[in-house]
């Protein structure tokens, strides 16, 4: 099912959000670990039972802003968690993006 990657997602943010801020109190890691846990994780319910082209759609959304965000880190850090988290994006944004594409939905219709 197509909702399981998100939930996916939505944990590892949120949780790495967390971890980020209780190992070095950085309170934008939080925010962005919560925020777009939260953006994945209401995609995984509409994609479960709501509107799922919708939840695809945020679910993309929601990949493309842990890359934009994650791959500078990755690059400039060298560090795994930031390295890991882009690997997670990118897979969680092709996969999307090939269902978005499957679907015919925009930007892809």
């Amino acid at each position: 099912m197509s909702y399981v990657p998100a939930l996916t997602m939505a944990v590892l943010c949120a949780v790495g959000g967390v971890i980020g801020f209780a190992r070095t109190g950085s309170v934008p890691s939080v925010i962005a670990g919560l925020s777009i846990g939260a953006l994945y994780g209401r995609s995984a319910d509409l994609i479960l039972r709501g509107d799922p082209n919708v939840g695809i759609q945020g679910a993309l959304a929601a990949s493309f802003f842990l890359c934009l965000s994650s791959i500078p880190r990755a690059l400039a850090k060298r560090k795994p968690v930031p390295a890991i988290l882009a690997v997670a994006g990118t897979a969680a944004a092709t996969y999307y993006g090939r269902i978005a594409s499957d679907l015919g939905l925009w930007p892809f219709a």
